[in-house]
Formats: structure tokens, C-alpha cells, sequence
């Protein structure tokens, strides 16, 4: 049985053969995705090095957020869709969140973060591909939603996310991600200070990294099909 350590081992490598390759010579950090996995799971990648993790199910998150309430070197991204009705608990156990794509969640967000707390990290999520099946902001509504992000006194804006439509394409794939490369620079012209362009899972890290991803969001390679 493959260990979630060679799993791990596995999935840097090829991330730092995407990295070897791409005309982007920077670091790639790698997003362990760990939604609907075990606390056992999370405890292994976590023995192994791994300490950035992804959860989109606000209460199963917010259950391993709390189990590992003592180990203040992990950092916990959320990248699922934001309700309303529950961005105050995002708000308050969260160090990044991936998935904003409208102001008026943007503006809880900011007014939920308990006084104390370090900022929000926050990335924009963009629809790049303007499929009706994924979340996001279309690429013309980035500048007035950073504008607010930038503004606001416990956010942070650190960047764009995006998750494409789902394609074995590996060119139409790739051009998607450069077409988020070119916002993100954009983006970086008025907010020198932006620093994450999170694109690419387990099966497009490639195509992602060679148009300058900085985050790659990984589940399957490192944890297995889900459940």
C-alpha cells in the first residue's frame, strides 16, 4: 500500500519538474486538499512536512481546524464556496481564504474577523473560463472587488485563484491559465504587494505552473480518491 509520505514525495517532484520547466522561475507552493479526509490522514502528511491544507465544508473544517488548535505552524486555506450564512466561522478560524468572488462577502469577511487575529489572507476567485458549474468573478470585475479587499482593515489582498472547467485539453487548459497569468499581473501593477496566482490540481499542475501558478491545490495524488 502507498503511504500518503510517498504520495507527498511524489507529488513535490512533480511539482519541481513543472517548476524546472516553466519560463516562471519562482517557487511553487503546493495545497494539500484535505477536505472529506480523515484527522489520520492530515496527521501523516503533516509528520512529513506538509503544512499548508485546503477544506471547503465549513463544519468539517472547522473540526480539524480545532483538532490541531495546538500546532500553530499549520496554515488552513479555504477554497469552497462561501454562503453567506457561513462566513463568520470561516472569518474566525481561517488563515487564507481562495474562494472570494463578491463583494458582499468580502465585506462580512472583513467585519467577522475577530479583533486580535492576524488579516485574512484573501485571494479573488475568477471564473476564467465562465463556466456555469464553477464559482468566481468574471476577469472585468477584479479591479473594483480588489479595490474593496485592499480597503479593507482585517483583509489582506494576497492575489487570484481559479478552478476551469474540467478538460482533458491540455492547450485549452493552458491558455485558461495564461489568461489568469495576464490578469494577475494586471492585478499587480496597482497592488505591487500581490504575491499568489492559485491554479492547477493533480490533473493540470503542469500546464498551470508553465503559466506562472505560485499555488497548486492538491487532493487525489497525495490522499486518494474521495470518499
Amino acid at each position: 500500500m502507498v503511504t500518503i509520505a510517498e504520495r507527498l514525495n511524489s507529488a513535490y517532484q512533480r511539482l519541481q519538474d513543472a517548476a524546472e520547466k516553466s519560463s516562471y522561475p519562482h517557487p511553487v507552493r503546493l495545497l494539500a486538499v484535505s477536505k472529506t479526509k480523515p484527522i489520520e490522514s492530515i496527521q501523516a502528511a503533516y509528520d512529513y512536512g506538509q503544512r499548508c491544507f485546503g477544506e471547503s465544508y465549513v463544519q468539517e473544517a472547522i473540526e480539524k481546524v480545532q483538532y490541531f488548535a495546538n500546532t500553530p505552524d499549520m496554515e488552513w486555506h479555504f477554497i469552497g464556496p462561501i454562503q453567506s450564512n457561513k462566513s463568520r466561522p470561516i472569518a474566525e478560524h481561517f488563515h487564507w481564504v481562495q474562494s472570494v468572488d463578491r463583494e458582499k462577502i468580502a465585506k462580512r469577511l472583513d467585519e467577522q474577523r475577530p479583533l486580535g487575529m492576524p488579516a485574512l489572507q484573501v485571494l479573488i476567485q475568477v471564473n476564467i473560463s465562465s463556466d456555469p458549474a464553477k464559482s468566481g468573478c468574471m476577469p472585468d470585475e477584479i479591479a473594483s472587488l480588489a479595490k474593496f479587499i485592499a480597503s479593507a482593515e482585517k483583509l489582506t489582498l494576497r492575489g487570484l485563484m481559479t478552478i476551469t472547467e474540467l478538460t482533458d485539453d491540455k492547450n485549452k487548459q493552458l491558455n485558461y491559465f495564461q489568461q489568469m497569468r495576464q490578469c494577475f499581473d494586471t492585478l499587480r501593477v496597482q497592488y505591487p504587494e500581490v504575491d499568489t496566482l492559485s491554479m492547477g490540481m493533480s490533473g493540470d499542475l503542469e500546464q498551470a505552473v508553465q503559466a506562472g501558478s505560485t499555488m497548486v491545490r492538491i487532493g487525489t495524488d497525495i490522499f486518494g480518491q474521495r470518499q
